[in-house]
């Protein structure tokens, strides 16, 4: 199955690894540090358009890991995500 993220982007569900709260995560050093060493290495998407609320990290096969910057709040990508797995 997939998980749109918003902004035509789409992910197959079994390279998500995570989806983090933009407000609540950004915190926490470690988190700032992580997506700060995503974007040196170029590996972040902005798929919001907008200001994004959340964070999807995804595996992906030319990189370790892909963060998209998500419009979309952490819940509604997570309830996606659960009402698709329920659909199988």
């Amino acid at each position: 199955m997939y998980l749109h993220l918003g902004q035509n982007e789409i992910v197959s569900e079994h390279r998500v690894i995570g989806i983090f709260d933009l407000d609540k995560c950004s915190y926490d050093k470690r988190t700032r540090e992580y997506l700060t060493a995503a974007e040196s290495e170029g590996v972040v998407l902005d798929v919001s358009g907008d200001i994004p609320k959340s964070f999807v990290v995804c595996d992906h096969p030319y990189h370790p890991q892909i963060v998209y910057l998500c419009q979309l709040n952490s819940t509604t990508l997570q309830k996606r995500a659960e009402s698709t797995k329920m659909e199988l």
